[in-house]
């Protein structure tokens, strides 16, 4: 009896049967498209203080500049204040010419951090200092179209809503072939996986680099949020993912809004991806034992997801390791495994090309090697190092460009911590 080969060809056929029924229910579920309800599609009349939060680390001038005049020219009639906060940018001179630029518009204002005490802490500090309605996150190589607070804002006029995101796409998706592959999954993820989940109301990661909420929502979580512990160990990366779980346990709902386009960058290289895969798979993972609680409550279909996000890679990863040992042992390949993962890569890409109505998708077939290469060992190697941040080092934005959404960057150096007290504001006079 070749075990081995016994062990691939059952776990590649459970996965197959796992991921049919839950991409069939996905698909089922983003007809029609979530969006909106209609009753807040006509509520014109909501026109809530809106506070824009601009965490910047690093970031290159260019993409920083892109960013905030995509927020300066929104088409939103209510009032915007946009709050960038520079995390101990070791660029600061060359982004000192960025924020001249906008030093005389009354709605920026302008924070610098002494020290790099990470994302989280940065936003927090900004969130506490700030007092509108509604509090935009804005990722700082991130360029918005210009009604996205507009579409946000619709669905927000909803009390039940305690956040929203908008659809991702890459702005420099025709660099490489590798963010092209990028841009395509985002679409995915955003079209179906996020659209489905908004059908119930329980979007499980509203996304960091565009994500509304509602203040007298993220008050009520900010204490939790910023003492986010794992293992004994505080847990500084995965903020969106994790904050977008304390809304849902706190009994709001998180939607996603297809028509709120928000244009981010994404790594041209394979080593930075690959270290923002870790970190992601990491919160994945770290938050999934969270919202395991929350599912009896939710409906039926978001336990399916759950289910088939993380059982699904299991079975994967194990017809894979089953594969090799085949092979290594037998001297045989395991091509029902191959046809069987062939046939569904084919059908998926051609569902989504049908669906974007964009003959490129049927190229993102050339994902599913990257992901049995790469990204299952990534997962694996994240699921057995849960406790730690190796790999998830970061340089310059010009080193690991697109790579810093929802990063922890802390400065380990100093242990230093974001509050009022330790907040500057930027003194517009000195940089005239």
């Amino acid at each position: 009896m070749n075990i081995p080969a016994t062990i691939n060809t059952t776990s590649v056929l459970l996965y197959a049967l796992l991921s049919t029924v839950y991409k069939s229910a996905q698909v089922l579920h983003t007809l029609p498209a979530s969006g909106p309800p209609a009753s807040n599609a006509t509520d014109s009349n909501f026109l809530p203080d809106v506070d824009v939060i601009v965490p910047c680390f690093n970031e290159e001038p260019d993409a920083l500049r892109a960013c905030l005049a995509s927020i300066a020219t929104q088409q939103y009639a209510g009032a915007l204040k946009v709050h960038v906060v520079d995390d101990g940018s070791a660029n600061r001179d060359a982004l000192t010419v960025v924020y001249r630029d906008y030093e005389h518009d009354p709605r920026f204002n302008f924070v610098l951090l002494p020290h790099n005490v990470g994302k989280r802490k940065a936003q927090i500090a900004a969130i506490r200092s700030s007092s509108a309605e509604l509090i935009l996150n804005v990722d700082s190589d991130t360029a918005l179209a210009p009604d996205v607070v507009k579409q946000l804002v619709l669905t927000m006029s909803d009390a039940a809503v305690g956040a929203a995101m908008g659809q991702l796409t890459a702005s420099n998706r025709s660099d490489t072939w590798l963010t092209q592959l990028i841009d395509m999954e985002y679409w995915l993820a955003c079209n179906e996986e996020r659209a489905a989940q908004a059908r119930f109301g329980a979007v499980m990661c509203c996304c960091g680099p565009c994500a509304i909420y509602r203040r007298s929502a993220l008050l009520l979580l900010l204490d939790q949020y910023e003492t986010q512990m794992f293992r004994g160990k505080r847990s500084d990366f995965g903020e969106d993912r994790h904050l977008t779980i304390l809304m849902l346990a706190a009994g709001y709902r998180t939607e996603y809004v297809p028509g709120a386009i928000a244009a981010t960058v994404v790594p041209d290289r394979l080593r930075p991806y690959l270290r923002q895969q870790l970190r992601w798979a990491r919160s994945t993972y770290r938050d999934t034992l969270l919202a395991l609680r929350l599912l009896p409550r939710l409906d039926r279909y978001l336990t399916l997801d759950v289910i088939a996000q993380n059982i699904g890679s299991l079975l994967l990863a194990v017809s894979m390791l089953a594969g090799f040992l085949q092979v290594a042992l037998t001297a045989t390949a395991p091509w029902q495994a191959c046809f069987v993962i062939a046939s569904m890569t084919i059908v998926r890409c051609s569902v989504a090309a049908i669906r974007a109505r964009e003959l490129r998708f049927l190229g993102f077939s050339a994902h599913t090697l990257i992901n049995l290469l790469f990204l299952l060992p990534v997962k694996a190697y994240a699921l057995c190092t849960l406790g730690n941040s190796d790999w998830l080092s970061r340089g310059s934005a010009a080193d690991d460009r697109g790579e810093h959404m929802g990063s922890p960057h802390h400065d380990t150096k100093t242990g230093a911590t974001a509050s009022a007290a330790t907040v500057t504001q930027c003194d517009r006079q000195s940089r005239q």
